[in-house]
């Protein structure tokens, strides 16, 4: 994996690498992402038009129909007019945020410029490389800098200070690989390499969307509620399995309280 530089605004999109992968057989698929290869079509409903990831982007891509449900769900509870998503990755999610058509700007950060090359290539493939803004670079070091200096960061990734709920942000963030699944009840705080508290404090104030592991303690995502307001918590399922629980957290208004999101009619 590669260590991003300064955030780096894409105006083309970055080659594909030897770690751009796209296998057509089960023979070439190492071992421990073979069952992931099984759901390709259910993953990217259009994976034999080439479309590539890295071998460790099988872990977190977002299966496709969750993907699109998520997208549309979150276009239905928010306002803002631009998304951010801070963890891009092969693609899945801000390929279904694009494809709702429900954002005028969708910005999508990755700091591995293998993953992010597999994510441009992949838009291309759904048709919509044009409608995102691709950011090479660390989100932490981005989010950071759009709340203490905006006026450092290159004019398309700026957003209006005065205007914070012109802007959504959505995280699905590395659960620190598969150990997550053996927990009836996963603590947050030992999400790795981010913990909740980590996702929250970067993304505050501003509106999120947290996509988090399925057994997620639901006691420590209560305390992200505002007083006398609920958060919109939703778990996932395809074919009758859940595949995350995904928490809908509202943004700080200009005294620091937090307003609800929208809620869907």
């Amino acid at each position: 994996m590669t260590t991003p530089g300064p955030l780096r605004v894409l105006n083309e999109n970055l080659p594909l690498t030897d770690e751009c992968h796209h296998y057509d057989d089960i023979g070439e698929v190492p071992w421990d992402i073979q069952k992931y290869w099984h759901q390709r079509y259910s993953i990217f409903q259009y994976y034999d038009y080439d479309v590539r990831l890295t071998d460790d982007a099988w872990f977190g891509v977002t299966p496709e129909p969750v993907a699109i449900k998520i997208a549309q769900d979150l276009a239905n509870k928010t306002s803002a007019s631009t998304l951010i998503d801070l963890f891009g990755g092969a693609g899945g999610n801000v390929i279904a945020f694009a494809l709702t058509g429900n954002f005028s700007r969708i910005i999508a950060v990755e700091k591995d410029a293998a993953t992010l090359a597999c994510a441009q290539h992949n838009a291309e493939v759904y048709g919509v490389v044009e409608y995102i803004t691709w950011v090479h670079g660390d989100c932490f070091d981005y989010m950071a800098k759009l709340k203490s200096d905006p006026l450092s960061l290159d004019p398309r990734i700026q957003m209006d200070a005065d205007n914070p709920a012109d802007t959504t942000i959505f995280a699905s963030p590395p659960w620190g690989g598969v150990s997550y699944a053996h927990h009836e009840v996963f603590d947050l705080t030992q999400m790795q390499p981010y913990s909740l508290e980590q996702l929250h404090g970067a993304c505050a104030p501003f509106e999120h969307t947290l996509f988090l592991p399925r057994s997620s303690d639901l006691r420590q995502i209560a305390k992200l509620a505002p007083d006398n307001h609920k958060l919109d918590v939703v778990q996932y399922c395809m074919r009758g399995a859940s595949k995350a629980m995904v928490v809908y957290v509202p943004a700080a208004d200009g005294d620091g309280l937090l307003h609800p999101l929208q809620t869907e009619q």
